[in-house]
């Protein structure tokens, strides 16, 4: 009787103990988020209630002007004329890239083996690339008086293509030409992570669906994409986020030769205004209205991740 009544601490401490034990090692990632995530964040906020400029920046007191930068901005009509086409090119960039990005994935779920070794050592090339690195290469593709895509063009008998200027000759050219670059350096991570869980898909349910008469197409629609709709959830969240801020792209563009104003997007606009013109706290306004937007944007997605999680 009494060793039994002697463990029931015993049991009770070591209960207590494991929460604590997980809560410190998780402390260490907490302080890091706060630190690198957290502080960057709330200065954002406080400085986007405020008047900050050059002067600011060399320590002269900040004037707080509190909504009167998010009031200047939702009531300038070049901030929705960025915001809409920025939301276009992200809607159509991500939607493209997903639906490559499956078909890419089935496939290499159905190729054979040395088939698929080269498609994904191509794939990974293509994503560890630099970014700036593949943009010189597009350049000299795209590149008016000796760009590889001009003289096929003009081969084929387009003969207007045979110098013609993709970035500065017409706004959809110079979107047209940013899309193709964004879609194609972000396909390899899309088709990489969805054959990862394509491949953890049961063999017994396929088998199963193959006897009761299922056809490749029905596999595909009714078992495999259900089965790994969380990722292809969290594939298409992030690939948005990316997509709506986009900035490396467009800024490297436009300084190629790009119409800066009628091209902007929501990323090189908050550049433009922050380190351009200086004005700091109304690019940290600007950048805040970004964040919400995009949290309203992906709220749906998160949701459903947030409780296919507590599953």
């Amino acid at each position: 009787m009494r060793s039994t009544l002697n463990k029931k601490p015993d049991a009770e401490k070591l209960h207590f103990k494991k929460p604590i034990a997980a809560y410190l090692l998780i402390l260490p990632a907490i302080v890091m988020v706060l630190v690198t995530l957290g502080y960057p964040l709330a200065k954002q906020i406080i400085m986007s209630f405020q008047k900050f400029g050059l002067e600011q920046q060399f320590g002269a007191p900040a004037e707080w002007v509190f909504f009167d930068n998010y009031k200047s901005i939702l009531t300038n009509p070049y901030f929705w004329k960025v915001f809409g086409k920025s939301l276009l090119f992200c809607l159509v960039t991500a939607s493209i890239t997903m639906f490559i990005g499956i078909g890419l994935s089935l496939l290499l779920l159905r190729t054979a083996p040395w088939a698929r070794r080269i498609l994904n050592t191509t794939l990974v090339v293509v994503w560890a690339m630099p970014a700036l690195a593949s943009l010189t290469v597009w350049q000299w593709l795209i590149d008016p008086n000796f760009g590889l895509i001009n003289w096929v063009l003009s081969s084929l008998g387009f003969k207007e293509m045979a110098h013609y200027n993709w970035l500065s000759g017409s706004v959809f050219t110079f979107y047209l030409v940013a899309s193709i670059i964004i879609i194609w350096q972000s396909i390899p991570l899309v088709t990489i992570s969805i054959y990862a869980a394509l491949a953890q898909v049961s063999e017994d349910m396929l088998e199963a669906s193959m006897l009761d008469g299922a056809n490749n197409w029905q596999q595909i629609r009714h078992i495999m994409l259900p089965v790994i709709s969380p990722v292809i959830a969290l594939i298409g969240v992030l690939q948005i986020i990316w997509d709506l801020r986009v900035f490396t792209q467009i800024y490297v563009l436009q300084q190629s030769g790009g119409i800066q104003e009628e091209t902007n997007l929501l990323g090189t606009y908050v550049y433009q205004t922050g380190i351009s013109r200086g004005n700091y706290g109304m690019a940290s306004a600007l950048a805040m209205v970004i964040l919400i937007l995009t949290l309203v944007l992906t709220s749906h997605y998160l949701k459903m991740l947030f409780k296919q999680g507590e599953v």
